[in-house]
């Protein structure tokens, strides 16, 4: 049994540069709003999901939004780089890490790293589960310093290791976004912005998490399973994601929406469709195919 669960909200590396002083301030603030209870599921409502369409989980449009979702987290769009990562990027949760940022202290991480221990006992990270409860919750680095990170790296060379990142990731953030998106009737862009969206900001109980923006958005606007138009519902969808934002100094740069999803958006590119051009914190990406 575990204190923390709920999906946390993060800090993305790139936009750490210049704020890691504020960061460590509020730092203990933010822990706060990651402690309790198991995460609630992605709210269902009582729209009937279109599971049958294509959408965000198509192997191709996935690959895309590992690449899209990379480009703002790491400026790279090789997001397979980044199994290796590990740093302590000053924003209170401890270590940041892996393809999606799991964190020492907000629990993601040590389901990982239980979830890696089950499908290969005495691997180079299990020796570290006791420390990773222990400072599940706080900043901590008690007992995982000062080999963790070289261990990490290690273990990132495994493939066992590698899907074990990758299975998280879906089960917490790619298929819940994606069966929310899909029971709201919109399609892959809609589906991104969704996962683009939890992934930064978890599914907890704040006013800025997923499941708040959502509601937020609902105010303004319909999807399209609710008869409502798709373009109008997803701008009033990325108008509360700049919101919630911009309640965090960290997340002010509001680039990965204005400069991309938006760019997509305003092109009524609702299935993603390559050729992409996009920019983030300044820096431009392209995908051609």
């Amino acid at each position: 049994m575990h204190a923390h669960r709920t999906p946390h909200r993060r800090t993305p590396r790139r936009a750490v540069i210049g704020l890691v002083g504020a960061a460590l301030v509020a730092g203990p603030l933010a822990l706060t709003q990651v402690a309790g209870a198991a995460p609630a599921p992605v709210a269902a409502d009582t729209a009937p999901a279109r599971s049958a369409a294509p959408g965000l989980d198509d192997p191709a449009k996935k690959e895309i939004a590992m690449k899209l979702v990379s480009s703002a987290e790491n400026s790279s769009l090789d997001w397979k780089a980044q199994y290796k990562y590990i740093e302590d990027i000053g924003d209170g949760r401890g270590y940041t890490a892996g393809i999606i940022g799991f964190c020492s202290g907000t629990g993601d991480m040590l389901d990982l790293v239980e979830l890696y221990a089950k499908r290969k006992p005495g691997n180079v990270l299990a020796k570290y589960l006791p420390a990773l409860r222990e400072v599940d919750g706080s900043d901590s680095h008690e007992g995982l310093d000062p080999n963790y990170t070289k261990d990490w790296a290690k273990a990132a060379k495994d493939p066992v290791f590698q899907q074990a990142q990758n299975d998280e990731r879906d089960r917490v953030y790619f298929d819940p976004a994606v069966k929310r998106g899909k029971a709201d009737g919109i399609g892959t862009l809609g589906q991104f912005a969704y996962y683009d969206a939890i992934v930064m900001h978890g599914d907890g109980g704040d006013r800025t998490s997923f499941t708040n923006i959502r509601k937020r958005a609902l105010t303004k606007a319909k999807p399209p399973a609710q008869g409502g138009d798709e373009v109008t519902y997803l701008h009033a969808f990325l108008d509360a994601r700049v919101w919630a934002m911009k309640q965090e100094q960290a997340h002010e740069d509001t680039s990965r929406v204005d400069t991309a999803q938006r760019v997509f958006l305003n092109k009524k590119n609702l299935s993603l469709n390559p050729p992409l051009d996009w920019k983030v914190y300044g820096e431009s990406f392209h995908i051609a195919r």
